[in-house]
C-alpha cells in the first residue's frame, strides 16, 4: 500500500485511524487515554513568548503582536491536531521539529497559514504549504474569517497535512537531498537539505503582523 494512499496507521487503544485521502480524525478520537493532550496550558505555562504578545482566552490562542511562540516540550514524531483562522492578508504559520527558535526557519519545518483562499494553483508559500519546499496538492482553504481545520501527521521522514478533509500534502523529506534545491528543479531558501532536517524539536505559531487565531490544538506522540 503506497503511503501516497495512507501514511500511517496509528493505532489508540485497538482501534485503527488512518490518515489519507478525505479523511481527518474525528473530534471524539482526542480522548487522553489515547494519548491526546492539549498542546498548549490555559495560562501558556509551558510555552516560551514575549509577555503581553499572545494570549489564550476561551480555548483561543490569539496573536497580540510582538514575536512568535514556542512549545518548551520537543516532539519528534506526532499527529497535531488544530484548528486556525486568518484575517485578510494574514502570513502566519505552524512550524514543528524546531531545534533553535532564534532561527525557525533554518531549523523547522514550516506548514504556512496563509490568506489564499479561491487561488487556483496553490504554491508553496500558499495556506497548507510546507514552506518554500512544496506546494499543496490543492487549495483547501477557507475564506478570511472562516475556521479552517489542519492534521499534520510527522513519522521519521514521512510528513503527511489534511485540511478541511482533504489531503494536500503527502511529502518523504528524504526527496529533498540537496541544500537550496526542491526535486522540482525549483530553489528554495534553506541551508540543510530537508532530508538532513532535525527530526525532532518544538512547536511554534508565528507572528508574522497580521491577526491570526487557533483553537483546539491537540497533539499526540507517536511510538
Amino acid at each position: 500500500m503506497s503511503h501516497g494512499k495512507v501514511l500511517l496507521k496509528v493505532l489508540m487503544a485497538g482501534t485503527v485511524f488512518l490518515l489519507c485521502s478525505c479523511v481527518q480524525m474525528p473530534r471524539s478520537s482526542h480522548s487522553t487515554a489515547l494519548g491526546w493532550k492539549d498542546l498548549l496550558e490555559d495560562d501558556l505555562s509551558n510555552c516560551a513568548f514575549k509577555p503581553g504578545s499572545w494570549t489564550l482566552e476561551n480555548g483561543v490562542l490569539m496573536r497580540q503582536g510582538g514575536g512568535d511562540i514556542w512549545t518548551r516540550e520537543s516532539y519528534d514524531d506526532f499527529v497535531l491536531d488544530l484548528e486556525f483562522k486568518v484575517a485578510e492578508g494574514t502570513n502566519s504559520g505552524v512550524f514543528f521539529r524546531t531545534a533553535d527558535i532564534k532561527d525557525p526557519v533554518q531549523t523547522g519545518i514550516e506548514m504556512q497559514v496563509y490568506d489564499s483562499f479561491g487561488k487556483e494553483r496553490p504554491e508553496k508559500y500558499d495556506c497548507g504549504a510546507i514552506y518554500d519546499c512544496l506546494e499543496p496538492k490543492v487549495n483547501a482553504a477557507k475564506p478570511a474569517g472562516q475556521w479552517n481545520r489542519a492534521t499534520i501527521l510527522a513519522k521519521g521522514s514521512k510528513i503527511s497535512i489534511v485540511m478541511n478533509g482533504k489531503q494536500i500534502v503527502d511529502m518523504d523529506l528524504n526527496g529533498w537531498p540537496e541544500a537550496h534545491k526542491n526535486p522540482d528543479g525549483t530553489p528554495n531558501k534553506f541551508n540543510t537539505a530537508y532530508k538532513d532536517m532535525g527530526r525532532q524539536g518544538v512547536f511554534g505559531f508565528q507572528d508574522h503582523g497580521k491577526p491570526v487565531w487557533y483553537r483546539n490544538i491537540k497533539v499526540k506522540r507517536l511510538d
